[in-house]
C-alpha cells in the first residue's frame, strides 16, 4: 500500500504526456535563436542568389546589375560598404564625416537642432521637428527619440553634454568630425533634412551608406556612388599608407551583395 501511495504522490498529473512535446518546441526554439535551424529560403532569394556573381565588377555595371534582382513590394534602399584597411583603435586612424550626395538618398531625415531661442523659428522653418536649448535637452531625458539626427551650433555642446549617455551609444550625439555641430545650424538642419549622408567607420573598419533607391536610374546611382567613393578616399587618414580600401560591395535591402572592382593604385594615379 505504502508503494502505491508513493507511485500516486508522484505520479505525472494528467495532460503531462504533452509535456515532451512542448520541451521540443522550445528546444528546436533555442537552436533557431542559435542559428542551428535554418529557414527555407523563398523562390525570390533563390532566384536572386543565382543572378548574383562572385567575381567583382566594374561600378557602372555594379549599379545596373543590382537593379536586375527579383524585387520585393517596397521600395528598396540601395547600399555600398567600404572595408578599409584601418586600425579603429587608434584615434588618429578614426574615418568619419558627413556628404550631400548630387542626386539625393530618396529620402528625408528628422532632424532636430540644440540651438539658442532666436533660432528656433529658422531651424523649424528649414525642416527640424524639433528645436530649442534647456526644453529640447530635458525632453530628450525624458525618453523621447523621435529623430534621425541631432545638429547643434557650437555654444550648445556644454548644455547637451549631459546627453552623452544616452546620444552616444544610438550614435545621434552631435559632433564636429561628422558636420553635426556647426555655426550655421539652420543649413545644417536644411541639408540633413534633405538626406545628407553621414557615414563613420564601425570596430571593424567597415562604412556602410545609402546611395539612394532602387527606384533611381543606374546613371544617378553611379554618380551618387562615385561622389561617395571620392569623399571616402579624401577622408584616408594620413597614417594609413597603403591598402585604404580593401573592398567595395553594393546590395539592395534585401539582395545579395555585389563586389566592385577597386584598385588603391588607380585611385592615387588619378588623385
Amino acid at each position: 500500500m505504502a508503494d502505491e501511495k508513493n507511485a500516486a504522490q508522484f505520479a505525472p498529473p494528467a495532460g503531462a504526456e504533452a509535456a515532451p512535446k512542448a520541451a521540443s518546441a522550445s528546444s528546436e526554439e533555442g537552436k533557431r535563436r542559435k542559428g542551428k535551424l535554418h529557414f527555407k529560403p523563398s523562390k525570390r532569394m533563390k532566384a536572386n542568389e543565382q543572378k548574383a556573381t562572385k567575381e567583382p565588377m566594374e561600378a557602372a555595371s555594379a549599379m545596373a546589375a543590382v537593379k536586375r534582382f527579383d524585387g520585393t513590394k517596397f521600395n528598396q534602399a540601395v547600399d555600398v560598404v567600404f572595408h578599409l584597411g584601418i586600425d579603429t583603435k587608434q584615434a588618429d586612424q578614426l574615418v568619419r564625416g558627413s556628404v550631400s550626395l548630387p542626386k539625393g538618398i530618396g529620402k528625408t531625415k528628422r532632424v532636430v537642432a540644440f540651438c539658442t531661442s532666436d533660432q528656433v523659428a529658422a531651424a523649424k522653418a528649414a525642416g527640424a521637428v524639433e528645436a530649442g536649448g534647456q526644453d529640447l535637452v530635458s525632453k530628450i531625458e525624458k525618453g523621447w527619440f523621435e529623430f534621425d539626427v541631432a545638429v547643434a551650433s557650437p555654444d550648445m555642446m556644454r548644455e547637451i553634454s549631459k546627453l552623452g549617455r544616452v546620444l552616444g551609444p544610438k550614435g545621434l550625439m552631435p559632433s564636429p568630425k561628422a558636420g553635426t555641430v556647426t555655426k550655421d545650424v539652420v543649413e545644417a538642419v536644411a541639408d540633413y533634412s534633405a538626406g545628407k549622408v553621414e557615414y563613420r567607420a564601425d570596430k571593424g573598419g567597415n562604412v556602410h551608406a545609402t546611395i539612394g533607391k532602387m527606384s533611381f536610374p543606374e546613371g544617378d546611382l553611379l554618380e551618387n556612388f562615385e561622389h561617395l567613393l571620392k569623399t571616402i578616399e579624401d577622408a584616408k587618414p594620413a597614417s594609413v599608407k597603403h591598402n585604404y580600401i580593401k573592398s567595395i560591395s553594393i546590395s539592395g535591402t534585401m539582395t545579395p551583395g555585389i563586389r566592385i572592382k577597386y584598385s588603391d593604385a588607380a585611385a592615387a594615379a588619378t588623385a
